[in-house]
């Protein structure tokens, strides 16, 4: 029992992960287009990937292809003068509607001593807006911004040492948060919402990107306009002080109270020595701690403009009407240009980097290698190379580590790892079996990796993952919602929506040398990370 928690627990610390990172829905595609359900990936393989791959693969893509084409010459895009960009699939078979707003913007985005601020606005997003959430917002405003003010001095009080100082504005703030707490309507958003019919309201935010979604009924288009066009138009951040203590409390129970999350964030930061991929989405303690909310208010209006926004509608609509009804709302959105950064590039790594971690858990071991973009042209092949390792069963690391071996309880890994939108990392990790060392569980794993860079892959392994990565497809083709998602996450990170539907042909086209090609260029000593999480009794 006390093993099968800890492979819950890891399971959700993965989960949270990826949905915060939002690698999940892309992962789908990689391994649906690979196998459509995880992870924000999609790219443009090769040359060599292109025309190395047996016929029988090439008649396998092209069995599913004609349906793919009449779904793609069904969507249908447009763009406002303000920048802003849709993409509309019409699906009267039920009238309802999936509706996703993807901001371009994630935890790579933040400004040094402000991370957790992407995920920070993410929360705020739903507190409303100066007609929504409050009942007298011409009251309501000027004791949020003496709230502000009082966390600025309270700040300078204790910098100073004065304590007393302190204690007193403290105490004042706590009146006024009382107060501006009487003109609050609490989800007041998601109520409205809900009342309509709504389902699924949520967001999540990645080191990529952040993203917002609901269902309504299709007789609520007009209402979702209204709705979700205020919330970005002016929003109010009210609850700012509530929201920190929620988003404290989320960091401890993810990272400072979990070992695998501690893990987690000292694997990347050793992994990645400069790119922001190594800070945590959620933020440091200190960094939360110290956030304004002028902070989250500036990078709203840096990144959160027409332009790089995208957002998708699949459902029971027409396109004319959605045309009009996004003029009337989201017209209103003033062009503004986005924030523009140069994000530093990570160093090749050129030797090995480990760590180790002492702290009441079971041992789990993680490895992983630096891996390109997902629009590099061996995209394809990376995501088929993971799932041969670690997806699911029927992987190798699976059956060998787990099945035959018994070094451990658990093996597996993905690919896109904490993001896709920049160089990346393949991560495999495993929970070591009862009377086996972390070493027995790294020395297995390197087993199988060597043997990848060795030995081609048969034929029959291969068509068995691509058979996997059709069905993942179509599958996930058939959700409205599924759909919205990868239209948008394939515009954002690939420049096309399009896209979407090259990833059979290219997936099919990778061939084992491809696989060994690439396997050989990525497991090495020098690209490795390694990470050992070792159990120490709780003191």
């Amino acid at each position: 029992m006390q093993y099968c928690s800890a492979m819950r627990q890891f399971r959700f610390q993965i989960a949270a992960i990826r949905q915060r990172l939002y690698t999940q829905p892309m992962r789908a595609v990689a391994i649906a287009l690979v196998a459509i359900a995880l992870s924000l990936m999609a790219g443009v393989p090769s040359a060599q990937a292109r025309t190395t791959a047996p016929t029988q693969a090439v008649a396998a893509a092209k069995s599913i292809q004609p349906y793919l084409d009449r779904v793609e010459k069904q969507i249908q895009e447009f763009t406002l003068d303000n920048g802003l960009k849709f993409i509309v699939l019409e699906r009267h078979q039920a009238p309802i509607v999936s509706f996703i707003t993807y901001a371009d913007v994630g935890g790579v985005d933040e400004p040094p001593g402000q991370t957790g601020v992407a995920h920070y606005l993410e929360h705020l997003a739903f507190k409303g807006t100066d007609r929504i959430g409050t009942k007298n917002y011409a009251e309501e405003k000027p004791l949020l911004a003496r709230l502000d003010q009082l966390f600025d001095q309270i700040q300078e009080a204790l910098a100073a040492g004065n304590a007393q100082q302190a204690e007193q504005l403290q105490a004042e703030f706590e009146q006024t948060r009382a107060l501006a707490a009487e003109y609050s309507v609490q989800n007041e958003f998601g109520q409205i919402v809900q009342r309509s019919g709504g389902v699924g309201l949520n967001a999540t935010t990645s080191s990529d990107a952040t993203r917002y979604f609901y269902s309504f009924p299709a007789n609520k288009l007009e209402l979702w306009m209204s709705l979700e066009s205020e919330r970005f138009l002016d929003p109010v951040f009210r609850e700012f002080y509530e929201e920190k203590e929620v988003i404290l409390e989320e960091r401890r129970m993810r990272t400072d109270n979990s070992p695998l999350g501690k893990m987690i964030e000292v694997f990347l930061e050793t992994a990645f020595q400069v790119h922001p991929y190594r800070q945590p989405v959620i933020g440091y303690e200190q960094d939360l701690r110290n956030l304004r909310r002028g902070d989250v208010q500036a990078f709203f209006d840096a990144y959160y403009v027409p332009s790089n926004l995208t957002i998708a509608i699949v459902g029971d609509v027409e396109l004319d009407n959605v045309k009009r009804l996004a003029q009337i709302y989201f017209g209103r959105y003033e062009d503004r240009p986005r924030a523009s950064q140069e994000l530093p590039a990570e160093p090749p790594q050129t030797a090995t980097r480990n760590i180790t971690v002492n702290l009441p858990s079971q041992p789990w071991y993680l490895e992983g290698y630096h891996r390109p973009a997902l629009n590099h042209p061996d995209h394809a092949v990376y995501d088929m190379m993971g799932s041969i390792l670690s997806d699911g069963r029927t992987s190798r690391l699976y059956k060998t580590l787990v099945e035959d071996q018994q070094v451990a309880l658990a093996a597996a890994g993905f690919s896109g790892f904490p993001g896709n939108k920049h160089p990346n990392l393949m991560l495999f990790y495993a929970l070591t079996a009862p009377g086996r060392s972390v070493e027995d569980v790294a020395g297995a794993l390197r087993t199988q990796i060597e043997r990848l860079k060795a030995e081609p892959v048969t034929q029959p392994e291969l068509e068995r993952v691509k058979t996997q990565a059709r069905a993942g497809l179509l599958r996930s083709l058939d959700s409205n919602s599924g759909m919205a998602s990868l239209l948008v996450e394939y515009e954002a990170k690939t420049g096309s929506w399009r896209n979407l539907f090259k990833e059979p042909e290219y997936i099919e086209r990778v061939s084992a040398a491809d696989i060994q090609r690439v396997a050989r260029a990525t497991f090495t000593p020098q690209n490795r990370t390694e990470g050992r999480l070792l159990s120490q009794p709780a003191s």
